[in-house]
């Protein structure tokens, strides 16, 4: 996709954060007390957290006290968040050297979990790669038939389990099948659950379990599916998944539909994970690798 293509993309999937910051109503106002007091107002209630918003202001107010802002303002700013959101990895996903390699992708119900697994598998399959989907959410029905249908409609096959099988025996024989038909890339769907589910968080911990003896350094990436209207919450749910499957990155979704969209950088500095993709739309399409310069720029487009 052309670069111009992929920032208006970006534009249009963050415009409502770009809308509350409004950088063109900084222009020509002093850079007193007041405007740095608004500046932290905005940061704050686009959530990009406290520690964030913080670092921001207080360079704002040493380069630019008294001063009159204008573009060089809006440049720094950028450049700011540049650094918040640096990751030697951005939008890229760890590759094993022998078939197949293992995502294990996680999330609360309701956060976009299944589309997310979808547009990723079509992503992978459109770069050549043979892609096999274990339907390990046996715990509701519907999620097992509407990964089956995105199975279809990307053409990667699936491996699934009667309703209410045990989700490891599931994540058990998909890697059987995985191995034995040499496919490149497994991904692991897992049931959605609150972070406060002890006993289920305890289930995901098994299908993990499953997956690393099955197959030497699987799962490669454990992906965590968060939901950018969550904002600060989002980030509670990091640390627990965190903790029981040590997410190697985050897929964030929604984020045309919020003016949170700060909460990347609190995601970025606050757990030390990267984010790898983004959601910025319904079409198949709309998950891209994650950019830290064209985010930004669409931030405050």
């Amino acid at each position: 996709m052309a670069f111009k293509e992929l920032l208006e993309r970006f534009k249009k999937g963050l415009v409502k954060t770009a809308q509350l910051f409004n950088v063109r109503s900084w222009f020509g106002r002093k850079i007193d007390q007041d405007f740095l007091n608004e500046l932290e107002a905005k940061l704050i209630q686009a959530d990009v957290g406290v520690k964030s918003t913080a670092k921001v202001v207080d360079r704002v107010r040493e380069a630019f006290a008294d001063k009159t802002a204008g573009d060089d303002l809006v440049a720094f700013v950028k450049e700011e968040f540049i650094t918040l959101l640096a990751d030697p990895r951005p939008g890229t996903l760890i590759v094993s050297p022998t078939k197949p390699t293992v995502y294990l992708i996680a999330g609360v119900n309701g956060a976009g979990k299944t589309t997310s697994i979808a547009k990723l598998a079509q992503r992978l399959k459109n770069e050549g790669k043979s892609i096999l989907l274990a339907a390990c959410d046996t715990f509701r029905a519907a999620a097992a038939d509407q990964l089956t249908i995105w199975a279809e409609r990307s053409g990667s096959d699936i491996v699934k389990g009667a309703p209410g099988a045990d989700p490891a025996s599931v994540a058990h024989d998909a890697c059987d099948r995985a191995l034995a038909r040499g496919v490149d890339v497994l991904i692991v769907d897992t049931a959605g659950r609150l972070h406060t589910q002890s006993h289920l968080m305890r289930e995901l911990e098994k299908v993990r379990g499953v997956v690393a003896r099955k197959i030497p350094g699987a799962p490669h990436e454990s992906l965590l599916v968060l939901d950018a209207t969550n904002g600060q919450n989002a980030i509670r749910q990091a640390e627990v998944f965190t903790k029981s499957i040590g997410c190697t990155g985050v897929i964030l979704t929604k984020l045309d539909g919020t003016a949170k969209g700060g909460v990347v950088v609190a995601i970025r500095q606050s757990l030390n994970l990267p984010v790898k993709f983004i959601g910025i739309g319904e079409a198949i399409d709309d998950l891209q690798p994650f950019d830290a310069e064209l985010f930004v720029e669409g931030l405050f487009s």
